[in-house]
């Protein structure tokens, strides 16, 4: 072992080889630009906010949903006191079509709407409509209507109905059929959600009572279409409502959930009521 001096010791140091230098160096620039890479995303992350705000919320309308529905899921959504999207509807100068009478109830449509700081209950609904009218407004629909001998607004009401009648997407052409059959054989519709909604309930238990009540929307007293639609369908009920499937049903009944069954023979039908009692029966334990 070779002994060294203090001072020799003492300016000893390791230096980098020539080899280990340009590593180094640029080891020192990768730290820089990660830290500078960084630093300059959060401040382009502030700055963006700063600008364009948060990412907007969004507001989900289900098909079907009544305009009641979507006037409170429509105050939840904005915060606003009960009732606030009820008014704004009265007020505002929506671009319905003339018949509706500014009822907007069958135009309110159903999709994904985005929600900021400067959304007001206005103008969603006008969004709303403007949707509705440009889907419903399409050529092939006006077409529809015209073969089956309806306006377009008869044929959203239509579409209604079969949105909260059918269980199923598949079942849609066939309850559009029913429709349709009733009013050409001069039979009112006796449909229950026309019940329910002048009744502002959802069941599936009508009663002989409930089919007595004072409604121009009881479709066990009174024949044809109801004064307004009972929702606000999507397309596919739309579609269904202009394109019903061929059939000479007359009646329908779920049964059982996925199971719906038509047919043009009442004494089937009373058969597969029967049955549809015997499952409710059971299902609520009595």
């Amino acid at each position: 072992m070779v002994n060294e001096s203090p001072d020799t010791r003492r300016h000893h140091w390791t230096r980098p080889t020539w080899r280990g230098r340009p590593a180094l160096l640029a080891g020192v620039v990768l730290v820089l630009v990660l830290v500078l890479g960084i630093a300059t995303a959060v401040l382009l992350l502030l700055a963006n906010q700063r600008m364009f705000g948060p990412p907007p919320r969004t507001l989900v309308i289900p098909e079907g949903r009544r305009a009641s529905q979507v006037y409170a899921a429509v105050d939840r959504s904005l915060d606003v006191p009960p009732g606030t999207t009820r008014k704004a509807a009265g007020k505002a100068d929506l671009a319905l079509p003339p018949e509706v009478k500014g009822n907007p109830e069958g135009y309110l449509f159903p999709a994904t709407y985005p929600v900021t700081s400067g959304t007001t209950p206005t103008s969603l609904l006008t969004y709303m409509v403007d949707t509705a009218r440009q889907r419903f407004g399409a050529d092939h629909v006006a077409a529809g209507a015209r073969r089956n001998h309806l306006s377009v607004y008869q044929a959203v009401t239509i579409a209604s109905i079969v949105q909260a009648e059918a269980g199923t997407t598949d079942d849609m052409g066939k309850v559009s059929r029913v429709i349709y059959n009733r009013l050409a054989s001069g039979m009112p519709l006796q449909m229950d959600s026309m019940l329910n909604y002048a009744l502002r309930r959802s069941t599936l238990d009508t009663t002989a009572d409930d089919t007595k009540i004072d409604s121009a929307y009881n479709s066990y007293e009174h024949k044809g279409l109801p004064p307004t639609p009972i929702g606000n369908p999507g397309e596919q009920a739309m579609e269904a409502a202009i394109s019903p499937t061929p059939g000479r049903w007359l009646y329908f009944v779920t049964v059982a959930p996925g199971d719906t069954r038509f047919t043009d023979s009442y004494a089937e039908h009373l058969r597969n009521v029967r049955e549809f009692n015997r499952n409710r029966l059971e299902t609520n334990g009595n």
